[in-house]
């Protein structure tokens, strides 16, 4: 699937280069579980997308790389469309 394709409250299998990533930082979860993200912005030849690099991933991937996210999720954010691995999906390098 597009980048421009994506669409909120959708399972998604998407292919880009991670074009920028920001440091990692320590959040805790509405859980009360301390964890890393990184967001990072995911690009395609139809668009970007913001990446959230969870847990291992955030210390996993730079920019350049070549990704693949198999059955991500896709939320909404502040406005803007979001993708990551969620509960179901990994993130893997091509």
């Amino acid at each position: 699937m597009k980048i421009s394709e994506l669409k909120p409250g959708i399972n998604a299998d998407v292919e880009g280069e991670i074009v920028k990533v920001e440091p990692p930082r320590d959040i805790i979860t509405k859980f009360g579980k301390k964890t890393r993200v990184a967001n990072a912005t995911l690009k395609d030849d139809s668009g970007e997308i913001l990446l959230s690099l969870w847990d291992k991933d955030a210390d996993a991937f730079a920019e350049g790389d070549r990704v693949r996210i198999e059955k991500g999720w896709v939320s909404e954010f502040r406005g803007n469309l979001q993708l990551s691995a969620g509960k179901f999906g990994r993130i893997v390098k091509v």
